[in-house]
């Protein structure tokens, strides 16, 4: 394996390792502490068990795709599905969040800085997949 492919792995294996534990640690921490996590936000949660309810269902779908994003770190089959999930993921959810400002209007600080880290780790996924990408291109031309 040369030198470049070795760090090109390596640095797929480090970004989905990143994307992976954040997605779950997130997950986690709506699923089991939401008032906690939603109050860092400004968001007060008390006494309201359906909306608590309505954002632990897409708790668990992001920590199943953590889930997936840390699979690719150790099988190596599953390393470009991988990326390609938590791309899919974090460029979905900063994108929204992004559309949200349009709409709505600007959100409390610390969901602006959300959608910046969301789009900026999706965007590192990207990255990452843009050898896998030029490869089939290259190959699907020749």
């Amino acid at each position: 394996m040369n030198t470049i492919h070795s760090r090109l792995l390596a640095t797929r294996k480090l970004t989905l390792l990143l994307s992976g534990l954040v997605a779950c640690g997130i997950a986690v921490t709506i699923l089991f502490a939401p008032d906690s996590f939603y109050t860092a936000y400004g968001i007060e949660l008390a006494g309201n068990t359906s909306l608590v309810n309505e954002l632990k269902a897409p708790a668990g779908v992001l920590f199943i795709a953590g889930l997936l994003m840390l699979a690719g770190v150790v099988r190596a089959r599953l390393t470009a599905v991988s990326l390609k999930v938590a791309a899919a993921i974090y460029l979905a959810y900063g994108t929204s969040r992004f559309l949200s400002f349009a709409i709505d209007g600007v959100p409390h600080s610390a969901l602006v800085g959300a959608a910046a880290f969301e789009i900026a780790i999706g965007g590192i996924c990207l990255l990452a997949l843009l050898p896998d990408l030029a490869g089939r291109t290259t190959r699907t031309t020749h």
